[in-house]
């Protein structure tokens, strides 16, 4: 047993404080013994490079294969279909600042087109030879089995607890173990090299899984999927098998240990300096040196850096700069860095160009000539302002939507269905996520009348729900959790109070704004919601027969999940019991009838939505959930405002605001609003209610 693994929170805090990491694994050790600078680059300062095509379809077939045999497990054989569909949602869904576009694959369309192309060649090998994995196929013991163990290797007590991610446990029906890990390959690779290196693979998998579960691994198969086609219609997928008795465990533990041990003294010694290896065929050295030249003018904050290794990384960096820089001047650096991205082929992300400059590169290789003429800068995201040269469709533009996204290394772009005006001219716009530095705080001062505001754009304009126009009465906010629907809903609560709105009703199904009590009248209960409701369609018609109210505001969170577990049926039928007869002797007989129907929490909403709008009554309604079940045509039609902050998928999007975009917003209140009072979908900061 590893005497680490007995230490106590405070033991392991300590412990982990003296290392540049907090884990070891397989693929840490194979890093660091082929290539240091790599994995300085990888594991220490985070720094992820991009991926090919054919790496996103292996990564897809992991995705498809994990759903096959969870479902095996479970007794059900998913057809070819279904795992094709996982894995094809699986690369759509892929950030463009991941692909790595090359000679073969220079657009992220072409990208997406070999890696499903790759994808479907697998799974198709996968399933007509799936006997490979079935045959003598007992149990399946686990399923992308996740492993962070404490371990003893070669009898030493390593110091970090390693990570472990098994692809697949059988139990066979001779009663051997077997673990099972895919490889997907465009070509087998040679037996006598798979002896070698494997083995020190296998025996991080068996160790683990053998301290996680406490039983013994007899056998480790590593089967490859070769996704072209073989000449001579020999199996697609090929079985290479690790046998471990005792002496092949010592062998491949001693093989292990020698580069593992190298490893753990290198993150313990923050003076110590990781070579680049220039043979590395399996790195782009072009990025490698850009790595080490960023290390030499870049800070810490510029990295991916944990903030709990942040401290030990900025006094190593600090010893190396001043002991192998100290007399190179940082504008060498610089034009030595910009020297190497010049050598990046089809990544703008590195190089040193402005960003409006990429745009117009990126697009410029496709044909497409436009200028950036303004680029604004927002709390959450730019905005740059394209001018579009004559004669080309603005479908062109949308077309390298994710090509532009990655030329300037993020997620996704946004560009805009519509053409904005700015300063009397037309622009085509794209909309950039980024770091969020500031944070937009709630102040009175943006408040004008009942205009009540929502946030703050990116030219510096408070975006506004007007409670006084007719054509805005209500307002409708989606957003996926974390998104910033319930900051958004108190931030307008807060508003509304300071407007003088004085009566305000909260239904609140969920109990988040218990809290809020003393500001509005809160109902958390859904007979109480039903009941409240009820109540004010009876004060709206009162109001109607006076024709005297007050401004009335009723927030709704959660609506769709109300409305499905409110009265309905025959749940909302009024009996009594009624005389059906009088018997001989003059004895009423009574029987139980319906004499009427109380109306549904839906019908008194939509009653409240369409004729209370002329009777004061304006209302929020929110929901966490965007589908057209929930929110309809009508729904729509009803709420003029729609408020949609992050959702996770395009479809989601276009639900709430009739166009996509909202998929790609940051969260933590990054939003786009629908109203007639403005032109276009206005991206925007929302406010944040100190407490």
């Amino acid at each position: 047993m590893n005497k680490y693994s007995s230490y106590s929170d405070a033991e392991l805090e300590e412990l982990f404080s003296y290392y540049l990491i907090d884990s070891w694994s397989y693929s840490k050790v194979a890093s660091f013994s082929r290539n240091e600078k790599e994995f300085e680059k990888t594991y220490i300062y985070r720094e992820k490079s991009r991926i090919s095509a054919s790496t996103v379809a292996g990564n897809a077939y992991h995705v498809a294969l994990e759903l096959f045999f969870n479902q095996l497990k479970d007794g059900v054989e998913t057809p070819l279909a279904e795992i094709e569909q996982i894995a094809f949602a699986y690369i759509d869904n892929t950030p463009a600042n991941v692909w790595k576009t090359q000679k073969t694959t220079p657009t992220i369309e072409e990208c997406n087109l070999k890696a499903t192309k790759v994808c479907t060649s697998l799974l198709k090998n996968f399933y007509s030879e799936k006997s490979i994995y079935m045959s003598g196929l007992s149990e399946i013991l686990g399923v992308e089995l996740r492993c962070d163990e404490w371990l003893v290797i070669n009898g030493v007590d390593i110091p970090l607890p390693c990570h472990a991610n098994i692809d697949l446990v059988l139990r066979l029906d001779d009663g051997k173990i077997v673990i099972v890990d895919h490889k997907s390959k465009s070509k087998f690779t040679d037996e006598d090299e798979l002896a070698l290196v494997c083995g020190k693979q296998a025996i991080t998998y068996i160790l683990n899984f053998e301290s996680k579960t406490g039983i013994k691994v007899d056998e480790v198969w590593f089967i490859e999927n070769k996704d072209s086609k073989n000449k001579d219609n020999s199996p697609q997928l090929k079985k290479f098998k690790i046998i471990l008795d005792n002496d092949t465990r010592k062998l491949y533990e001693a093989l292990l240990y020698e580069p593992l041990k190298r490893m753990i003294e290198a993150v313990s010694d923050p003076d110590y300096v990781y070579m680049i290896n220039d043979n590395d065929n399996f790195i782009d050295r072009a990025e490698l040196y850009d790595f080490w030249a960023k290390t030499m003018i870049a800070e810490v904050d510029d990295f991916n850096i944990p903030d709990k290794k942040k401290e030990l990384i900025s006094r190593r960096q600090k010893k190396i700069r001043d002991a192998s820089i100290g007399n190179i001047s940082p504008k060498t650096i610089t034009s030595f860095r910009d020297n190497a991205a010049s050598f990046i082929t089809y990544d703008l992300s590195n190089t040193n160009m402005t960003n409006g400059e990429k745009i117009e590169h990126a697009l410029r290789t496709f044909g497409v000539i436009v200028k950036v003429a303004h680029e604004i800068s927002g709390y959450s995201s730019n905005t740059f302002l394209l001018e579009v040269s004559a004669g080309v469709k603005i479908s062109n533009v949308m077309k390298y939507r994710l090509d532009i996204a990655n030329a300037l290394d993020v997620s996704s772009v946004r560009i805009g269905n519509d053409l904005m005006v700015y300063n009397d001219k037309s622009y085509l716009f794209i909309e950039t996520s980024k770091k969020r530095t500031d944070t937009l705080f709630w102040d009175k001062k943006y408040l004008v009348e009942e205009k009540i505001p929502i946030g703050v754009d990116n030219f510096g304009r408070t975006v506004v729900w007007d409670m006084n126009n007719h054509s805005t009465p209500h307002m409708l906010i989606c957003g996926a959790t974390g998104s910033g629907k319930s900051v958004s809903i108190i931030s307008t609560l807060k508003y509304a109070k300071a407007a003088g709105i004085k009566n305000i009703y909260i239904f609140d199904p969920k109990y988040e704004f218990c809290s809020y009590s003393g500001s509005a009248k809160v109902f958390n209960e859904i007979e109480d919601i039903e009941e409240q409701m009820r109540l004010l369609v009876v004060d709206m018609q009162k109001r109607a027969k006076t024709g005297r109210y007050t401004k009335t505001l009723i927030i709704f969170d959660e609506f769709a999940d109300a409305v499905a577990s409110a009265k309905s049926g025959p749940e909302l039928d009024i009996k009594e019991e009624v005389v059906v007869r009088v018997s001989a002797r003059g004895i009423p007989k009574k029987e139980l009838k319906t004499v009427g129907r109380l109306k549904s929490l839906e019908e008194n909403l939509k009653i409240l939505l369409q004729k209370g709008r002329s009777l004061g009554f304006r209302i929020v309604a929110a929901t966490q959930r965007a589908s057209v079940n929930v929110i309809t045509g009508d729904a729509k039609v009803n709420f003029p405002v729609q408020i949609c902050f992050r959702v996770p998928k395009e479809i989601d999007s276009k639900v709430v605001i009739d166009e996509a975009g909202a998929e790609t917003l940051n969260g933590m209140g990054d939003g786009l609003m629908k109203s007639p009072e403005y032109l276009n979908v206005v991206r925007f900061q929302g406010f944040y209610y100190k407490q």
